[in-house]
């Protein structure tokens, strides 16, 4: 029986252009690349890794002129432990600010917000039930800078109230901008004196944009819009539409992979 080839690779639109990889390859270069155990270029891995986060097929459907589906996975959660996406999403950060205004390079405001996501059989080990949303899953809670760029994230059952991230969820942005974010904004959802207080305990205000009294129909906030974007932004990845992990850890770091992308990808058209 003759030997069968493998398939041609034709491209697909989540591939990383020649630019893009020469920014991406550093941070994603574990061990040099010509190591002996490497067996598939870690740029298809890359590729293939994107390919799954936004079509959100499971592992076994990957197409068989990438790289196969356990390779993608354990290099994947090698990257996630090593937290090359966050890092890599700061560096973009920095620079789209600076291209955007190089007084402002370092974000002095911060906008926190969550959004629960609908469970599986595979998460469903660690789901809580959201009251507010009537939907059992996780909840991801996340810090943005003023343009919308991720500054922190992390993810919690359903059933953890807001209140109670923020302190985390404010360290974490005080350590990604060397202290230097003042104010916080937030939905009524974090109204109380104890994320107040844990929010001035890492230096800076938490300030509650309420709804109006008398309101009718879709209402843009000032500043808090901004994070309701983000998610906007990352739910647009299938993958990340409901959570398919068996660790909160894994849907965290394909958060960080989507919206770094989308951070290189404004920055390819700045």
């Amino acid at each position: 029986m003759a030997k069968r080839s493998k398939p041609v690779r034709t491209g697909y639109p989540s591939d990383v252009s020649d630019e893009e990889w020469a920014f991406c390859m550093p941070y994603l270069t574990l061990m040099k690349e010509e190591a002996p155990q490497r067996e598939y270029p870690l740029r298809e891995v890359f590729n293939a890794l994107r390919w799954l986060v936004r079509t959100g097929a499971t592992w076994r459907l990957m197409p068989n002129d990438l790289p196969p589906w356990w390779v993608v996975q354990q290099q994947a959660q090698r990257w996630i432990r090593a937290q090359c996406f966050e890092t890599m999403a700061a560096d973009l950060r920095r620079l789209l600010r600076w291209a955007a205004d190089p007084t402002h390079a370092i974000p002095t405001t911060a906008i926190v917000d969550s959004r629960t996501i609908q469970s599986t059989p595979e998460s469903g080990a660690r789901a809580g039930y959201d009251g507010y949303k009537r939907r059992k899953g996780s909840k991801v809670h996340a810090a943005v800078d003023s343009l919308g760029h991720l500054l922190a994230l992390h993810v919690t059952p359903a059933n953890e109230p807001e209140r109670a991230q923020v302190g985390r969820l404010v360290e974490a942005v005080q350590a990604q901008t060397g202290q230097r974010v003042k104010v916080v904004y937030a939905d009524q959802g974090y109204t109380g004196p104890e994320p107040a207080a844990a929010a001035a305990q890492h230096g800076a205000e938490l300030c509650v944009v309420k709804l109006a009294e008398a309101k009718r129909g879709f209402v843009l906030l000032p500043k808090r819009w901004v994070v309701e974007r983000s998610f906007a932004w990352a739910s647009r990845l299938r993958r990340l539409g409901r959570d398919y992990e068996r660790l909160s850890q894994t849907l965290a770091g394909y958060h960080w992979l989507a919206l770094a992308c989308l951070m290189l990808a404004h920055l390819k058209s700045s």
